[in-house]
């Protein structure tokens, strides 16, 4: 930054901040005729014997201190007294400037007043001023000349000079303002501008070995983001501190500054004492966040490793290790979380416990389906009935595993239709894995057919095994073979099976096994007599496609015989 601009900056706020004293100083007054003033004390009453001591308090005007009271009077605290002469201090202030004339001091046989005209501005005890090591006539004359001085200041300032020199000065501040947040925005820009070029060359990602754990372009956004805040805050602070500035200016508004100021900064001190008090409990989250990062990236690498094969525990299989490793995980960060939740900020209060116990109820109502297929879904890890990617059955749905979670198992169907299952549904019927066995022994596909007793057997046997020979996905080895499964009244059931090791194929090796199964039977006249036809066959076609017959075929027509009508 140019060496002009600093200089600019610094006389700025040096012009700030005498503003700022001149208006804290122009109640006071200048000059050896300026009357001290008498800042507020938590004194206590040395009362007699058997009485309680009471705390003293402050006198006000405007915003100002003017003076302490310190004795009760009759049924008076010194609290009520003091704020029952605020009002007729601030009745006779909203008067004449003649009426500072008016104050004097009466001295009477027990107690001082200070009176104008008629009226009693305030007492002086002796109690009062035993505190103070002076009489009670020198105390009231020292706080009579206090509240002239300042009635005499409230009335000037409320003149139509002291009004210009108020608005003289708000403006002086108010473009004192101006010019230090154009500074701000400007170097803001600049040093910002200065941090993006920087990415890469000056500002480096931090890595360890070859793992880069936070890039340059993260750190550069974390550095301008700070600079923002910080503006931000800088903003914030010049805009309360101008705001108090110009308000004490004016008479009518120097209370309203005083008690922004003081809330502000009871506000500030707050925060910043709590930060400061909630330091070591910072540390302490701080330590175990980064020894859990650190744990988690330790039992990730070992898990990964147990899924890779690398690592080998008897018993454990590689598809475990992701699931089990989410499982560790969650109890880990519950454990963790169990830690240090005694270090979060009001974790002891009521509010922050009721809160909590609210919350548990409402989960522990919610989430027992969830609970329950979290559960399901647990089991069938371990279980290991299938594995993304097989072909099962669940129910009455076939399909191929797409996603298996905590929760639910997803299937995309033959139909290319994605269905999604809860793990406690799964869990509670029979599961089919059609690819456990597939790609070592094969799965044995099997479909049957209905022949009549006019077929010899061996010759349906041979035409079921020919059928196989034209599918693709059907192995040779193992051999196809044919099981005669029953002996109807009216056909014979056979049952073909086929090895395959293709089971996502299935519904095309079906439908390609039947087609081939009916061109077969169909070349050699057998007819597929299913369920069944009547044995009468007179007159009736055969049942065989077309194409299968000889073109001069006919259907044969009903053989009628005479009957010997002598014959009994």
């Amino acid at each position: 930054m140019p060496r002009r601009a600093i200089c600019a900056v610094l006389g700025l706020l040096t012009f700030l901040l005498v503003g700022f004293d001149v208006q804290a100083q122009l109640p006071e007054g200048t000059g050896d005729s300026s009357p001290t003033i008498e800042r507020p004390r938590t004194d206590e009453l040395p009362g007699t014997e058997g009485e309680l001591a009471v705390p003293s308090a402050t006198v006000r005007f405007r915003g100002l201190d003017l003076f302490v009271i310190r004795d009760v009077l009759g049924p008076k605290t010194p609290e009520e007294r003091a704020r029952a002469i605020e009002v007729r201090v601030d009745t006779l202030a909203a008067g004449s400037a003649k009426a500072v004339d008016t104050i004097e001091v009466h001295d009477r046989q027990v107690t001082t007043d200070v009176i104008s005209g008629e009226v009693v501005l305030f007492t002086i005890t002796e109690r009062d001023a035993a505190i103070t090591g002076r009489t009670r006539q020198q105390l009231a004359a020292d706080y009579t000349r206090i509240l002239k001085h300042r009635l005499a200041e409230d009335f000037q300032e409320r003149s139509l000079s002291g009004v210009a020199n108020a608005a003289m000065y708000s403006l002086g501040v108010l473009a004192v303002f101006l010019v230090v947040l154009l500074l701000i925005n400007t170097l803001t820009r600049r040093i910002s501008s200065r941090i993006l070029s920087w990415e890469g060359t000056r500002i480096k990602g931090w890595k360890l070995q070859r793992f880069e754990f936070l890039p340059a372009a993260r750190v550069v956004e974390v550095l301008v983001g700070t600079l923002r805040l910080a503006r931000a805050i800088g903003l914030v602070v010049l805009s309360l501190l101008s705001l108090n500035v110009i308000l004490s200016f004016f008479p009518w508004t120097r209370a309203a500054a005083e008690t922004l100021f003081s809330q502000i900064y009871s506000a500030i001190g707050w925060v910043v004492g709590g930060i400061i008090g909630y330091l070591p409990n910072i540390f302490y989250i701080v330590t175990i966040v980064v020894a859990t990062s650190y744990g988690l990236r330790f039992l990730k690498l070992v898990f990964r490793e147990l899924e890779k094969g690398t690592i080998t525990i008897p018993g454990f299989f590689g598809e475990w290790a992701t699931p089990t490793y989410k499982i560790v995980r969650f109890l880990f960060l519950a454990f963790v979380a169990v830690i240090i939740f005694p270090y979060l900020p009001g974790s002891g209060s009521p509010a922050f416990q009721g809160v909590s116990l609210f919350l548990g109820l409402l989960l522990s109502l919610g989430s027992t389906a969830a609970v329950a297929n979290v559960v399901a879904g647990i089991v069938l890890t371990y279980m290991r009935p299938f594995s993304v990617g097989d072909r099962v059955k669940i129910a009455d749905t076939i399909g191929d595993i797409v996603e298996k979670t905590l929760l639910v198992v997803r299937i995309r169907t033959v139909k290319n239709v994605e269905i999604t299952i809860a793990n406690a549904m799964v869990l509670n019927n029979h599961i089919v894995n059609y690819s456990t066995c597939a790609s070592e022994q094969g799965l044995v596909l099997h479909t049957a057919v209905t022949i009549g007793y006019d077929v010899p057997w061996p010759q349906v046997h041979r035409l079921l095994k020919e059928a196989t020979e034209k599918i693709d996905g059907i192995l040779p080895e193992p051999a196809p073979y044919v099981l005669q499964t029953s002996l109807d009244d009216f056909y014979v059931s056979y049952e073909l099976n086929a090895y395959t090791n293709s089971p996502q194929r299935m519904s095309k090796i079906y439908s390609d096994l039947h087609a081939a199964i009916q061109d077969a039977f169909n070349e050699e006249s057998v007819e597929i007599l299913s369920p069944h036809y009547r044995a009468a066959r007179d007159g009736n076609a055969v049942a065989l496609p077309a194409k299968y017959l000889a073109d001069d075929y006919a259907a044969p027509a009903f053989r009628v015989k005479n009957v010997d009508s002598d014959r009994p």
